[in-house]
């Protein structure tokens, strides 16, 4: 027997929150960003009326407001996302507690056992809709389907406030026309290379060899195959189920864009202090650094490297994400953003004997050293103890916030725009 998966999606949630707070943005084109004075102004959500101007989440706010001259801005407040997320759950768990949240606006339930209580898939879809709609004050769309896969590409089908039913009997109707980027996991390095051997469509994933599409992407070529053709059979994660991370990552979008090698090592420093800290703090090693790095024109690169020995330690992070910049980052090339990303986690840092037993030597005081520096940080607070490079990054940007606000001054004491 079929499984009956929902996958439940807040239509525009951060932008429906501030109109629940502030219903007369509903009658005027808004959109959540974050702040362009800090060059963080990309476009978060948008109600549907800005979506009627071609407004896109991820698009620049520049970008936005040319599209819509009239969009209304507002910036994001995320505890009020949180705790309207977390009502949302709640109700969800009424009716299952297989309940994996994808996010914090989407949700996979699987109802199966709960058909005989609440109805089948579509009346309980139908049933949340009403409640979240009535109860907490935005809308969801939902997805109803044999699995997780299919299900969310329901509950993208139809928009806002819809619930769409993707079976066996006409998912070839519905999903296989779909281009091929609308699947789970296919992103734009994915895309392109499917696109090359001209696969278009979900249709076209589907009919293709399932080892030559191997060839092209690895194992995730095999994995997109099985999805295409419907045969996802993951399971949907319990609510009692304590979930791993799989990754910690920490990334900044800076206040202007860095070129001087010096401020670059020292940022680069700092992301992987607060990468390691957390590494130490939930008790993991990582085997593998990424650095994501963006420009002025938003491209961005991203790229990994693995580790000799599981690490958790700031210095060794640094080192590995500095020597992936310096391999793949023009000198002198403006970077906006840089992103350090810990994966390969595993809960002990064991390895296998080294001949280089003073380096193993020489790693583990590190790690001694930054972890009783974390002892002394939740003891006396956070600025107790730092590094000489980060009370660098700390004072400049101290300065910069400094200078940016008598600039400010002096162009409204001036009259200026």
């Amino acid at each position: 027997m079929d499984r009956t998966i929902l996958h439940c999606d807040c239509n525009g949630f951060y932008a429906s929150v501030e109109c629940y707070f502030h219903p007369e943005l509903k009658k005027v084109p808004m959109a959540v960003c974050g702040d362009p004075e800090s060059r963080h102004g990309i476009i978060l959500a948008k109600n549907e009326l800005a979506k009627g101007y071609g407004v896109i989440t991820a698009e620049t706010v520049w970008q936005a407001k040319r599209k819509c001259p009239s969009l209304v801005l507002v910036p994001p407040r995320r505890k009020d996302y949180v705790a309207f997320s977390r009502r949302i759950n709640a109700i969800y768990q009424e009716y299952t507690d297989l309940v994996e949240p994808f996010g914090i606006d989407e949700s996979w339930l699987d109802v199966t056992a709960s058909r005989r209580l609440f109805g089948d898939g579509k009346t309980i879809a139908d049933t949340l809709r009403r409640r979240i709609r009535e109860e907490v004050g935005v809308t969801i769309s939902v997805g109803v389907s044999f699995n997780k896969v299919f299900a969310k590409l329901g509950s993208d089908y139809q928009k806002p406030d819809a619930t769409t039913i993707i079976d066996r009997e006409n998912f070839r109707q519905i999903v296989w026309p779909l281009p091929v980027e609308a699947l789970l996991f296919v992103g734009k390095s994915v895309q392109k290379t499917l696109t090359a051997i001209g696969v278009r469509t979900i249709g076209d994933l589907a009919r293709e060899d399932p080892s030559f599409l191997q060839s092209k992407l690895g194992k995730a070529g095999g994995m997109l195959s099985r999805y295409a053709r419907g045969e996802d059979d993951a399971p949907v994660a319990s609510i009692y189920e304590k979930r791993e991370a799989k990754s910690v990552g920490n990334g900044q979008t800076f206040a202007h864009s860095l070129v001087v090698p010096e401020e670059i090592r020292r940022e680069v420093h700092a992301l992987a202090e607060e990468v390691a800290r957390r590494l130490r703090k939930q008790g993991l090693w990582c085997e593998t650094v990424q650095l994501q790095i963006r420009d002025d024109a938003f491209h961005t690169i991203s790229r990994q490297k693995s580790l000799h020995s599981p690490s958790r330690t700031a210095r060794e992070l640094t080192d590995v994400a500095l020597a992936l910049l310096h391999q793949h980052w023009p000198a002198g090339k403006p970077i906006r953003m840089l992103t350090i990303q810990a994966s390969g986690l595993r809960r002990d840092g064991a390895c296998q004997m080294s001949l280089f037993s003073a380096e193993q030597e020489q790693r583990e005081k590190w790690d001694k050293m930054e972890t009783a520096m974390d002892a002394i940080r939740c003891r006396f607070g956070s600025e107790a103890i730092t590094t000489a490079d980060r009370l660098k990054t700390i004072r400049q940007k101290e300065g910069e916030g400094a200078s940016g606000k008598t600039e400010k001054k002096r162009q409204n004491e001036a009259g200026s725009p």
